[in-house]
This record gives structure tokens, sequence and C-alpha cells, in this order.
């Protein structure tokens, strides 16, 4: 097995893992939704699970460049030219996919759990475009939605300085199941950040796989193809 099938068989298996991994945390606040409300219309986690970032953008559209990726170790396949050409073009999907889970999960970090807007439940906060994704800068990055004492703070309250957050309402709100509102927030949070990572480590796979593939499509792989590993 040449250096090109081995590194491709290595990002078929890390495929795989991130793939189940996003579509594992997608289904969370779909579930705790299902459990808490009986009703599937109604999250006050996020409605942002509903464009499904982990079981479209790093599940679904990974599945091609993964399955194409592990026939390497069996020396199917991408014992050849064609189908390293093929694993590079497929991973150029997993790259789109990681890019809409990437972009998804930013914007659901960016508004919080719906119970922390000032609609309330309305799907309306949830609604996500490339116009949305452009509007977005790093200073509204601070989520404090998720570091302050409540995620609705009141009306005409002064909203402190990261560093206040920081020092005194991460204390003040342990972020345990104590309550319901902590638990959508926490829930908000690991499931979104996790997608985020999932979509970035997908991404890095992926232009890895698009480099290799072309090197083995131009300089050739293993020639022995009669032995099954």
């Amino acid at each position: 097995m040449t250096c090109c099938e081995g590194w491709t068989s290595c990002n078929g298996f890390s495929l795989l893992v991130l793939l189940l991994l996003g579509v594992v945390l997608n289904a969370i606040p779909l579930i705790v939704s299902l459990i808490d409300e009986d009703q599937s219309s109604q999250n006050p986690i996020s409605c942002f699970e509903w464009w499904f970032p982990g079981i479209i953008g790093a599940g679904l559209m990974a599945i091609p460049a993964t399955t194409t990726s592990l026939t390497a170790r069996k020396r199917a396949c991408c014992n050849n030219r064609t189908g390293m050409f093929l694993s590079s073009l497929f991973s150029v999907i997993t790259v789109i996919g990681a890019l809409y889970c990437m972009l998804i999960s930013i914007q659901a970090l960016l508004k919080g759990p719906l119970m922390c807007n000032s609609q309330g439940d309305s799907t309306a906060n949830c609604e996500f475009s490339l116009k949305n994704i452009s509007d977005i800068h790093l200073e509204a990055f601070n989520l404090q939605w998720f570091f302050n004492d409540s995620c609705a703070p009141p009306t005409g309250f002064k909203n402190p300085t990261s560093n206040d957050v920081m020092a005194s309402d991460w204390r003040a709100s342990s972020l345990h199941f104590n309550s319901e509102e902590n638990k959508h927030r926490l829930i908000h949070f690991s499931v979104f950040l996790g997608l985020l990572l999932v979509g970035i480590l997908e991404l890095l796979f992926g232009i890895s796989q698009i480099v290799i593939g072309f090197l083995g499509c131009l300089c050739g792989v293993s020639k022995r193809r009669s032995q099954i590993v």
C-alpha cells in the first residue's frame, strides 16, 4: 500500500467517526424536544437543528468520500488512478457539507436558544441564509446568553462587559441541570459547539483528501491488486 492509499484509508476512518458523531449530536436536541415537549414542532432549545447540519452536512454529504476512502484499505477502487481521482472528487462534496455544518453551527451559537430571544419560540429566530452569515462580526460572539445568570436580561438592563461575564456570571449560573433554562442552554451550546468542531475537522480531512487524491492520480498507486488485506 502506497502513501497515498494509506493516507486515504486513514481519512476514510476519520470521516466515518466524524460522520457518526455529527449525526448523534444533531439528534440530541431533536430527542430532547420530543421528550420534554411531546411535540416536535415546539422546541425551547433551538430550531437550527431542523436544518440538519449534522445529519445532512456532516453526515449524508460525507458518505461518498468516506465509502470511497475506506476501500483503499482493501486495495479496491482506490488501487488505480481513477479511484484516487474519484476520492478527491467526492471530497469536494464533503467540504461543502462541512462548510454547511459550520455556518449553521456558528449562526446557532450566535443566536442562542429560542428561549433566549425576545420573540420567544418564534421560528423566525432560526432563519439561515448567506445574508445572515455575512452580517456576523467577531464582537457578536460574546455568548452572553450562555454566560449570564439569565439568558434574557430585563429591558433596560445594561449588559456587563465580557470580563464581568467571565468573572462573576459564570459562577452565578452553575449551568447544571438544576433548571430547565440551564439545561436547554447547556444542550444548545454543547451540541452546536460540537457540530462546529466536527465541521472544521471534516473540512480539514476533505481538503487533505482532495490533495492526496490528485497526487495519487498523478503519481499512481500500488500494483499488487491480487492480494487482499
